[in-house]
């Protein structure tokens, strides 16, 4: 049992003791779960806060080509048998990472739960699990599904899964873990309280999912079942297509460290990260770093040189993962709006950024390994993304290409 005392201790090495100022003030219940997460959180990186300006610097960015269509489509036998090996092997799992909210879409439930149908209820996480098991059927085995959840949707998910009878997927295939959390701070490394009893905290970026399984346990039960590669993925494109065969199979037949799902951007400054080499190893160029200069380049084709936007779903080898998390990725610190109570207790809600979220990013993973395959898939059969309720990458333009391939909604 984490005591007062050690809580006070390590608050005061890092020069946190504030965050105990109401403390006598709370119910039982309420001092445990502070003591709790005051064990739980990591503060040694808070000192970054003072540092911001100087992190996240980047390499000299160059072009980096993708396998095409008209390359897979040539290739498409060879490439689906050698990834649906793996998977009847037992080799290849799935992770879905789904921590977020539905709060940009008007809801107060996990994004996953979003209800996209028209004439009957079409969840987002059915359509995701839908998808999955075409792949299931192909290859006559089930594949191993992890659910990253964060510790605000946590329960809500797992209850839905049970309530929908995990949409006709083995619930034996299934396994939750929940994002680890990292504290939310001003700008002079201060963390900030949602509440008289609790840190103000944030997910831990989405390149801190491995990191999360290695602290909850999950990826020792990766290990004992086997599994070498990884299909990480992001819940809002209900036309993901995952663990495809034709995918890992390119990535293992052309013998890279990983693969990343890319399509051809709509337009040179649309919101996607973009693959790219960064002084001399695969990296992502988000689309708030693209220059004017990379924007115009062109290839020997004629084609921008910067033309294949990642969608967040990407296959990783395990083993290759295990080694970069020994050796820490690099921390980003954000500038975010961060609500907290101030030196009376009152909430505030700011209007501005005030302060500094601290997250890793999938980018560096896959800046960390010396070879990335970026793969094209046709936006229009595998890339709906829903982020807004209306507009652009929305919930009408998702139910959209739903129609358009034949998805009853």
């Amino acid at each position: 049992m984490f005591t007062y005392e050690q809580a006070a201790e390590k608050l005061n090495r890092y020069g946190q003791g504030h965050v105990l100022k109401y403390y006598d003030g709370l119910s039982a219940e309420e001092k445990q779960a502070l003591l709790s997460q005051i064990e739980a959180t990591d503060f040694s990186m808070l000192h970054y806060a003072k540092e911001r300006g100087n992190l996240g610097r980047r390499g000299v960015i160059t072009p980096l080509g993708a396998m095409e269509v008209p390359e897979i489509e040539a290739h498409r036998e060879e490439f689906e048998k050698a990834g649906l090996e793996e998977i009847r092997k037992g080799r290849v799992g799935a992770v879905l990472l789904a921590g977020g909210m539905g709060t940009r879409l008007g809801s107060d439930d996990p994004k996953c739960m979003y209800d996209i149908g028209i004439t009957k209820h079409v969840y987002i996480m059915q359509r995701l699990i839908e998808n999955l098991q075409e792949v299931v059927k192909k290859a006559g085995v089930s594949i191993p599904l992890f659910i990253m959840t964060s510790d605000k949707n946590d329960a809500k998910t797992r209850q839905f899964m049970k309530d929908m009878n995990c949409f006709g997927y083995d619930p034996s295939m299934i396994t939750y873990f929940i994002q680890d959390m990292a504290p939310a701070s001003d700008y002079e490394g201060r963390v900030y309280m949602e509440s008289r009893g609790r840190i103000a905290t944030s997910p831990n970026g989405n390149g801190g999912w491995f990191v999360s399984m290695a602290k909850t346990g999950v990826l020792k039960k990766v290990q004992e079942m086997g599994i070498e590669w990884l299909d990480a993925f992001a819940v809002d494109n209900v036309l993901q297509r995952i663990c495809d065969p034709c995918f890992i199979g390119a990535t293992i037949t052309r013998n890279c460290a990983c693969g990343a799902m890319v399509v051809r951007k709509a337009a040179p400054d649309e919101k996607v990260g973009a693959m790219c080499l960064e002084d001399g190893k695969p990296s992502i160029v988000e689309y708030y770093d693209m220059t004017p200069e990379l924007m115009e380049a062109r290839n020997e084709k004629g084609d921008p040189a910067y033309n294949f936007g990642v969608i967040m779903n990407y296959l990783f080898r395990e083993k290759d993962l295990e080694r970069i998390m020994n050796e820490q990725l690099p921390l980003h610190v954000v500038e975010k709006k961060i609500a907290h109570i101030d030196e009376n207790g009152e909430l505030i809600k700011p209007e501005a950024p005030n302060g500094c979220k601290y997250e890793q990013l999938v980018l560096d993973m896959i800046h960390e390994l010396d070879s990335c395959l970026p793969y094209e898939v046709v936006r229009e059969h595998a890339f709906a993304p829903i982020k807004n309720k209306t507009g652009i990458d929305s919930v009408e333009s998702a139910r959209e290409l739903c129609r358009q391939n034949g998805i009853e909604l």
